[in-house]
């Protein structure tokens, strides 16, 4: 069994532009798979969307030819919507259809880029690329938002066209409000070059279970005995939080190579919020991986003070919620 708290991998500043490419839980989407619910048509839409802006570029013979060079600056495309409607499928199998120079990866992972290699070198690292997808774009916090508006102003009038995805928090879903708005209000130098599309729809990981339900004994001995022991990590909650105290956040997929499942006990409430998004951006590597993953425990719900939830974070630990329960669920199957 794999003791995840005896590792703390190092890793160079220019390793995080390296395999920027869909994860393992996305690895074989694609634009045909993508499955719009009839009831929401613009999921339908947002997919015909992504296709159209993939088109202007050149067609060629097994896939697109990225933006021409006659058209040398770069286009946007932004997906809004709530957890759970598939824009993350959508962005990776852009990926998968486009051709050319490209990257993928989440916002925060290129607050850890421009972090780590400082805003010159990040843009220099880019400059050649044609596409790049930038999945759960967060406008909750200013001074990451003018990073990431400096960093795509220098990118994309020279020829680098992105596609960007973020979420709207259920409760402003309700209310019919999405973030599109937001988004080109804090992107002003940059937003006359983005289309903006909702995407409306439940959460498709709610169907058939509660967020609440953590894994009972007898379903965690069940899920334990279909692993294989030599690539399982198993740890309480506790230990898992006092570890990711020192590791960086941009080392949680080193942290977890050669790993295939983790066990995760004894889920406690957790007061201390940088222990929680600690924890929140650790799910969400997890996740991302494709790994199978257990909890024991409390509830979900009570998992993050109601704070926190309804804070300037909110976004981040609705979608964790959300992507607790998809992997609970993908637990309990044979």
């Amino acid at each position: 069994m794999i003791d995840l708290t005896t590792r703390n991998p190092a890793l160079q500043p220019e390793q995080l532009t390296r395999d920027l490419t869909p994860s393992q839980r996305y690895g074989q989407v694609r634009l045909s798979t993508y499955t719009p619910n009839p009831a929401y048509p613009s999921q339908e839409q947002a997919r015909t969307a992504v296709q159209v802006f993939l088109k202007g570029a050149q067609v060629r013979p097994g896939g697109f030819r990225l933006f021409r060079r006659s058209k040398p600056e770069g286009r946007g495309l932004y997906l809004d919507g709530g957890f759970g409607v598939g824009k993350t499928h959508l962005l990776a199998s852009a990926y998968h259809a486009a051709q050319g120079e490209r990257a993928i990866m989440s916002f925060q992972d290129l607050m850890y880029i421009i972090g780590a290699l400082g805003m010159t070198r990040a843009v220099d690292a880019f400059r050649q690329h044609d596409l790049l997808l930038i999945d759960e774009f967060e406008l909750d916090d200013p001074g990451n938002t003018h990073m990431a508006n400096t960093f795509l102003g220098q990118l994309m009038p020279g020829g680098t066209s992105v596609i960007a995805t973020s979420n709207t928090e259920p409760g402003a879903l309700g209310q019919g409000r999405f973030n599109a708005s937001d988004f080109q209000r804090q992107i002003q130098g940059i937003a006359d070059r983005f289309d903006t599309w909702r995407i409306d729809g439940p959460d498709y990981r709610q169907r058939g279970v509660r967020p609440e339900d953590t894994l009972t004994s007898a379903e965690y001995d069940t899920w334990e005995a279909r692993q294989n022991p030599a690539t399982l990590a198993r740890l309480t909650h506790r230990d898992l939080s006092r570890h990711l105290l020192l590791v960086h956040p941009s080392r949680f997929g080193r942290l977890l190579e050669g790993v295939q499942a983790v066990a995760i006990t004894d889920l406690t409430p957790m007061p201390d919020q940088n222990v929680a998004l600690r924890f929140v951006h650790f799910i969400d590597k997890l996740y991302d991986l494709g790994l199978s993953a257990a909890f024991t425990g409390t509830s979900l719900t009570g998992l993050f003070s109601d704070t926190y939830r309804h804070g300037a974070y909110a976004k981040k630990y609705s979608r964790c919620l959300s992507r607790l329960s998809e992997m609970l669920q993908e637990a309990r199957q044979p």
